[in-house]
C-alpha cells in the first residue's frame, strides 16, 4: 500500500512539475490540487511510517503543497518531490 501511494503521489507531483501544464492544472482548479496533494501526502506519510518505510518524500511533499503557490518555486519543488517519491517507490523499502 505504501509503495502504491508513493507511485500515485510521485506521478501526480511529476505532472504538477511540468511547466505551464502544472500551473494550468493548479490555477485552473483554484489551487485545489495543492490541497488534495497535501491530504494525499499526509496519508502516505502515516501509511509509510506504519510500515517503517522512508518518509522523506512525503514530508517534502507536505512542504511542497504548502509552498507551491509561489511561481517557479512550486514547479521546482514539485519536480524534486516527484524524484524523491518515485525513487522511494522504486525501492523495496
Amino acid at each position: 500500500m505504501s509503495r502504491a501511494l508513493k507511485w500515485i503521489t510521485g506521478l501526480s507531483e511529476a505532472v504538477l512539475g511540468i511547466p505551464i501544464v502544472g500551473a494550468a492544472i493548479v490555477i485552473g482548479n483554484g489551487w485545489m490540487p495543492l490541497g488534495i496533494m497535501l491530504i494525499l501526502h499526509i496519508i502516505t506519510l502515516f501509511v509509510t511510517k506504519g510500515v517503517g518505510g522512508r518518509t522523506r518524500g512525503s514530508i517534502l511533499g507536505i512542504i511542497t503543497s504548502c509552498l507551491a503557490w509561489i511561481p517557479f518555486v512550486g514547479m521546482i519543488m514539485h519536480t524534486v518531490t516527484a524524484v524523491f517519491l518515485l525513487f522511494d517507490a522504486f525501492r523495496r523499502r
